[in-house]
């Protein structure tokens, strides 16, 4: 394991070709800042940027994954206070454009922002603790950063309206019933089958199909079928011409692991 580049509030660092990011305000249950945001989305590129990094999990110190938004910070907005110190400010949508896997291990509490974020990473993993709600509804405010577009297509319209109007608490077991965690797991597991199930697609998965799926995924929930269909055809004649396409092939004959090189789009 080797350490990164780390702030306070939002740690770094690389286990092999596994980037993990760690929200780090556990006293606060990992509650949002601009400062959190600003280093967030600076090791969320750190990590796209890297050619030794295959994939990102992103968790949480403490008990909790993050519980929403700081409650300073909102009453400070509330109060029509404004913090002027420059910080990198991403839309919560900007995690869907990272060209590689983003899993979060949700260790905890996992509230308002905090559930944007999460609904935001390709794959959910939760502990058997993790508490979710949306929040929004039961502070006068609307499904915010995405999760009102992101959210029916995780569960269904039906669900995502209870879970956004009522605002309440579900617990990991539920989430995983309706689609929005893909597996829980004993706490003290947590990390260690994110990580095996991680291990296990960076050993065999090609990097530049997993940034191809992805834009797949996420353009095809907004275009219709046929211009859907097209663009699909298009990726598939360029993949069979692809360097990873033969090297995919031949470990299989070869029953060996593969050898694929990093994004090349």
């Amino acid at each position: 394991m080797s350490q990164a580049t780390s702030s306070d509030v939002v740690l770094y660092e690389k286990r092999d070709r596994i980037a993990l990011i760690t929200l780090n305000r556990p006293e606060r249950l990992n509650a949002w800042t601009g400062e959190m945001g600003h280093w967030y989305w600076t090791h969320l590129d750190a990590a796209k940027n890297d050619p030794d990094v295959r994939a990102i999990v992103v968790t949480g110190a403490g008990r909790g994954f993050c519980a929403g938004a700081d409650m300073d910070m909102l009453q400070g907005i509330g109060a029509g206070r404004r913090d002027d110190t420059p910080v990198r400010n991403e839309h919560q949508t900007y995690t869907l454009s990272v060209p590689k896997l983003v899993v979060a291990a949700i260790n905890g509490a996992c509230a308002g922002l905090g559930m944007v974020q999460a609904t935001m990473a390709d794959v959910r993993f939760a502990a058997s603790s993790a508490k979710f709600t949306s929040a929004f509804s039961r502070r006068g405010l609307i499904a915010e950063h995405g999760l009102g577009w992101v959210l029916p297509k995780l569960v269904g319209p039906s669900r995502a309206l209870d879970l956004l109007l009522s605002a309440r608490v579900i617990l990991a077991e539920e989430a995983r019933e309706m689609g929005l965690v893909n597996q829980v797991t004993a706490p003290d597991a947590l990390l260690d089958t994110v990580f095996e199930y991680v291990n296990d697609i960076v050993d065999n998965v090609s990097p530049t199909s997993i940034a191809v799926m992805k834009r797949q995924v996420w353009e095809g929930v907004q275009t219709d079928l046929a211009t859907s269909n097209a663009l699909a055809d298009k990726a598939m004649a360029a993949s069979l011409k692809a360097p990873d396409f033969k090297e995919g092939v031949a470990s299989f004959l070869e029953k060996r692991k593969p050898q694929f090189a990093p994004i090349s789009e």
